[in-house]
């Protein structure tokens, strides 16, 4: 038996621990843990909400259709469009969840203090929620039916997730690029419709998940058993909101360093025959988020991509995401970020290839679409 107190009490923070802080951001008042996973690390559940129900994605309803009737939900969560960003700073300065700052006569935040009286939790209306971490038991359900009345099922994407991990564990946290990628493919979901779709590193699962309200099948694909049990317990725990769409999500396992699918039927989350063939036939789009913080992984990625796009029937488009994390080296005494220089010349060496084969064309994408999801988009992405 796992003291659970005593793991929290010591958490395995080491030199190569990382840390995403998208939970800082998620509109969860509270992440609950639920287990700790076959490597003693703890694992939460949070909510990620989208922006409108699955019931506007099933009709089919036109995307600006969609904004304008969730525009007062979308300003009060914080996400706005470039264009709504440019007008309201014509107004006033925007804290993180967009609610006007108030500013003195100098220009400084001026900041409301609590009042002593509002910490009693007899309080009628306290300005602050005290928020107290929960742990469940595994499969508990209903954990969070106390935590928003507003927020539905239809609204949320429920994620296992970790908080910190070893670097080569990172799959089992959440990125922001994942939804970055999400919130575009959402943007432009009448192409996507109906698609066959692989994502290479979908780690927890969500943009897959995501991705399974709209097209037809998703393959979600990583490596490491533990991580691919989360990602299937992810797929599982959001199924009622990819079968509105008629989508489903296939995770499997897809190791970059090796040249085949794996088909070892001991396996568990192997590849049939009929899954690969109709990979191979019907895959139009591949995706990737927040793989390339590694550059010998980089180039087993590219080398993947190249392989599986190579046998491909038809035309594949890639989109790929990430967030440039600038970081200080004493080797540069300068801010560089090296992973984000090596996944730049990959790319340009991709584009350049000419076998006879394959010809690739690399087009930025502007970050101008709205977000559809609760989150977080910074400058790096």
């Amino acid at each position: 038996m796992v003291d659970l107190a005593e793991e929290m009490d010591n958490p395995m923070f080491r030199s190569d621990t990382v840390l995403s802080d998208v939970h800082l951001h998620c509109p969860s008042k509270r992440h609950l843990m639920v287990r700790l996973n076959a490597v003693g690390q703890p694992v939460f559940l949070s909510c990620f909400k989208l922006l409108w129900s699955t019931g506007d994605l099933a009709s089919g309803k036109d995307v600006r259709e969609i904004t304008t009737g969730r525009e007062h939900q979308s300003r009060s969560g914080g996400e706005l469009c470039d264009k709504d960003r440019r007008n309201i700073k014509k107004e006033g300065k925007l804290n993180s969840e967009g609610v006007e700052a108030l500013l003195d006569d100098d220009g400084d935040l001026d900041v409301v203090r609590r009042p002593r009286s509002a910490s009693d939790l007899e309080a009628e209306d306290p300005l602050r929620d005290i928020v107290c971490p929960v742990i469940l038991m595994k499969g508990k359900e209903g954990a969070f039916e106390d935590e928003d009345q507003e927020c539905t099922w239809s609204d949320v994407v429920k994620i296992e997730h970790t908080m910190a991990t070893p670097l080569e564990d990172v799959g089992k946290q959440v990125w922001r690029a994942a939804f970055l990628l999400a919130d575009y493919m959402l943007f432009k979901r009448d192409m996507f419709r109906c698609c066959s779709m692989l994502e290479l590193g979908g780690g927890t699962g969500i943009t897959s998940i995501i991705m399974g309200m709209v097209a037809r099948r998703v393959y979600c694909t990583d490596v490491g058993e533990d991580l691919l049990a989360m990602c299937e317990q992810n797929v599982a725990l959001n199924k009622h909101l990819m079968e509105a769409g008629g989508g489903e999500v296939k995770v499997k396992e897809l190791d970059w360093l090796k040249d085949e699918f794996c088909t070892d039927p001991e396996a568990p989350y192997s590849w049939s025959e009929e899954e690969i063939a109709d990979l191979l036939d019907h895959c139009s789009v591949i995706m990737a988020a927040d793989v390339f913080y590694d550059d010998d992984l980089t180039d087993a990625l590219f080398r993947t991509l190249y392989r599986i796009t190579h046998n491909l029937r038809n035309s594949c488009t890639v989109y790929l995401a990430l967030e440039k994390r600038l970081n200080f080296t004493l080797r540069h005494m300068d801010v560089t970020c090296e992973a984000y220089s090596h996944f730049r010349n990959t790319l340009s060496d991709l584009e350049n290839i000419q076998d006879g084969k394959m010809k690739y064309t690399v087009e930025p994408i502007k970050l101008d679409f709205c977000q559809f999801l609760v989150y977080e988009r910074i400058e790096q992405l």
